[in-house]
């Protein structure tokens, strides 16, 4: 039996940062196209109920399971019990679809969501401020792994508190053993690091992945000019894999050595009506299938 499961997020449908990229895309749709790829699994995203007891059967009839939900974090402000208090819905319904992990990801400072912000301009932590981050944050993972068995599994994103290798390595460092970590291969990459060098680093304390690719070339071309991070996914920085300048053989050879189990979850910010998403999902699942088969993951 295979140790991992495919799934693709919704965001390659409908954005959840910029709405008016697949907003008149249905749900129906990018539910049933992204079983007509080949997926199993699924992410949250914007059009999706909130009621377990409406998603999860909606989910099962197109042969699909939830793998996991991003939740905005806002432990920067909060207090951990604020923080506690303010995902239990969210806790409800990851426990209810059967999810064993949290996309976790900090907001209350970030600037990845406005189009008007360069990157360059995002938050950066002293270590004063990290280590009192760590604390809160590893409260927040002690009580969702012992009292609900889920893990938090935060994620670095770029034009956020969190974008460089350098800062994973610092959150892993000031966080207890319940901190886990999605890693996304594309965010990454963006952040000037190698995923490989994660993956050999804190592979044990990886609960989640992401696969989007990243085109180089676009990338440095947002950098140069001081963009956003929404007017580079306009620009087309983010692809599937194996369409991009990731290198997945490294990426497969570092999971294999961990011997990675979990989700080979696909995640690409596009714009639907320039990357048509139905063949672009079937690529991803082809590649990322392929990937998974030659490195007998």
């Amino acid at each position: 039996m295979s140790k991992v499961q495919y799934g693709i997020s919704p965001l390659t449908w409908t954005n959840d940062d910029m709405p008016e990229l697949g907003g008149d895309i249905p749900l129906e749709t990018c539910l049933s196209e992204m079983a007509e790829a080949g997926f199993t699994g699924t992410e949250l995203g914007t059009k999706y109920p909130r009621d377990p007891e409406v998603l999860v059967p909606l989910l099962k009839s197109h042969g699909l399971v939830l793998a996991s939900g991003w939740f905005s974090g806002n432990l920067m402000t909060n207090t951990a019990e604020q923080e506690i208090a303010a995902m239990q819905t969210h806790i409800t319904l990851l426990k209810a679809a059967g999810c064993k992990a949290m996309v976790y990801g900090e907001v209350s400072n970030s600037v990845h969501g406005d189009i008007a912000i360069p990157v360059s301009k995002r938050v950066i932590l002293n270590a004063e401020q990290w280590a009192e981050y760590g604390r809160k944050i590893t409260i927040v993972a002690d009580h969702l792994l012992n009292e609900h068995g889920i893990k938090l599994s935060f994620h670095h994103h770029v034009g956020t508190i969190c974008e460089t290798e350098a800062d994973i390595d610092t959150l892993m460092e000031v966080t207890g053993p319940s901190v886990f970590l999605t890693l996304d291969t594309g965010h990454i990459t963006y952040g000037g690091g190698n995923p490989v060098n994660i993956i050999n680093r804190w592979g044990d304390r990886i609960g989640h992945m992401h696969f989007k690719d990243l085109r180089l070339e676009v990338m440095e071309a947002s950098r140069a000019a001081d963009k956003s991070f929404l007017n580079a996914v306009l620009d087309g920085v983010f692809t599937v894999p194996g369409t991009g300048d990731v290198n997945y053989d490294d990426v497969f050879t570092a999971l294999k050595a961990r011997d990675y189990e979990g989700w080979l979850l696909v995640e690409a910010e596009q714009d639907p009506a320039k990357a048509n998403p139905l063949q672009f999902a079937k690529t991803a699942y082809k590649n990322i299938s392929g990937y998974a088969e030659k490195f007998a993951l």
